[in-house]
């Protein structure tokens, strides 16, 4: 485990040492945070238990929401991923590198515990060329939003040290995110690509490429107002009779569900994602603090 944690530039030329520090926490199950194209991410080797428990535990997450995978090419997807549908597949050379994490049937012959991801697996490819390079070093990351479990998900490294502190072996400095809106998920693992969360890209974007997308929205657009209100759970009717104030602020996720970033999904953030998680958690019920800069 690391002592103290270091900072590293990572922009322009100079670039060595960053990719130096960040690989050698990588391998030794450190965290390390780092820009995606969407929000901060917070990574771990997807292939060490410990690491990734320790990136839940940092966030504090459950197991019950699993952090999405990053990888460097659209080619590495049939080394994670298998039963992989031809119109998901077009959905990912259409949209990666980019901000679209796909929910699939993980290859039972990887030796890795993310979680409880009930035989899944989220990846995605981020739109971002320094961390990809580093992802190629690495291999998959498990990358969740860079923030506590119920506090928005940091857009700038200071922002991610504030929240995740000591926890942290490595902080990539890649300036500000320029995405800030979470990887949307698209779940590949039935007939029909079906959105599970919208976000960077719209239902419109992913219909251009595959038609037959399905989104919650077309459900609820045949459904009588009496079956919406049946519909919503105990949670739901108990939050909107609380004020507003007592709300939990929403996770967003990392790279990476990513998110980035998996519903369960949060089967799996980045985004985050990576990034990006994939469910609220249950157990964001902590209130954000006031004295932590929220995220512009």
């Amino acid at each position: 485990m690391h002592s103290v944690s270091e900072r590293f530039d990572f922009t322009g030329d100079e670039l060595a040492p960053a990719y130096r520090a960040a690989v050698d926490a990588i391998e030794a199950g450190d965290l390390v945070v780092l820009p995606t194209d969407t929000v901060y991410g917070l990574a771990a080797d997807a292939f060490k238990a410990d690491a990734v428990q320790r990136l839940l535990d940092a966030k504090g997450r459950g197991r019950d929401m699993p952090p999405p995978v990053l990888i460097s090419v659209v080619e590495s997807l049939d080394a994670l991923a298998t039963d992989i549908p031809d119109n998901g597949r077009k959905l990912c050379e259409e949209f990666w590198p980019g901000p679209l994490t796909v929910i699939c049937h993980a290859q039972t012959s990887l030796m890795w515990d993310l979680g409880e991801t009930q035989g899944t697996v989220a990846l995605r490819v981020p739109d971002h060329e320094n961390t990809r390079e580093l992802l190629s070093r690495t291999g998959p990351l498990a990358v969740s939003s860079a923030n506590k479990s119920g506090q928005p998900a940091a857009l700038d490294v200071y922002d991610a040290e504030e929240q995740l502190g000591e926890s942290v072996a490595v902080y990539l400095d890649g300036g500000e995110a320029t995405g800030g809106q979470p990887s949307t998920i698209v779940d590949l693992t039935g007939d029909t690509p079906r959105v599970i969360r919208v976000g960077a890209l719209t239902v419109e974007q992913l219909r251009a490429v595959v038609p037959e997308v399905a989104a919650e929205s077309d459900e609820k657009a045949d459904e009588t107002p009496d079956e919406k209100a049946d519909e919503k759970s105990d949670d739901e009717k108990l939050a909107e009779e609380k004020p507003a104030e007592d709300k939990p602020a929403e996770d967003k996720p990392a790279e990476d569900k990513p998110a980035d970033e998996k519903p369960a999904e949060d089967k799996p953030a980045d985004a985050e994602p990576t990034e990006e998680s994939v469910v609220a958690s249950k157990e964001d019920e902590a209130k954000t603090d006031p004295d932590v800069r929220p995220a512009d």
